[in-house]
């Protein structure tokens, strides 16, 4: 496998600031509760860095979802492995993933948690693909908006691995 770089950790650091900052600036009324829900596994460390970048008191929960198994495309089918526990009807929910594609996970999972009758509810993932969208959803707060390229690093799997790469790489066969 050969990796092509297309966004590099400072590159992702200085996104992650800025969503942070916008982000805190439309939370910062007291009368906003915000709760991220962070999607995992692919989020968790965008999450991670985000949160970091937000002024703003927040509560941080977890659900899991799938729809690509090992391959690099998306089933078309999502799961939610792990549901939410709390009650969400006093909060503000921000659903945080990695990346938006087809759109099927963000759809799945924001229909899920609508139905919880939070007091809004809004979305926010690191990357955007949007010629790969299968559903109608737009996101509110984005990273980057990316071609259609099959990309790992920065929390992004390719199988199992490259999770943990600082940086987002096109994986290029060889």
């Amino acid at each position: 496998m050969k990796k092509h770089i297309l966004y590099s950790k400072e590159q992702i650091d200085e996104k992650v600031k800025e969503l942070g900052s916008t982000i805190s600036s439309d939370y910062q009324n007291e009368d906003k509760n915000l709760l991220i829900i962070s999607l995992l596994k692919g989020s968790f460390i965008f999450t991670a860095d985000l949160v970091r970048h937000i002024t703003v008191p927040v509560r941080i929960e977890f659900m899991q979802t799938s729809s690509y198994g090992f391959g690099k495309e998306s089933t078309g089918k999502v799961d939610i492995v792990s549901g939410l526990k709390v009650d969400i009807s006093d909060y503000d929910v921000l659903i945080v993933d990695d990346i938006l594609d087809s759109g099927n996970t963000m759809k799945t999972v924001y229909d899920f948690l609508k139905k919880r009758n939070p007091k809004s509810i809004k979305t926010c993932t690191f990357l955007d693909k949007p010629s790969r969208r299968q559903v109608d959803i737009e996101v509110d707060y984005k990273g980057f908006v990316i071609e259609d390229r099959f990309i790992a690093g920065y929390g992004l799997n390719y199988g199992h691995h490259d999770r943990n790469i600082p940086y987002i790489f096109e994986v290029v066969e060889i």
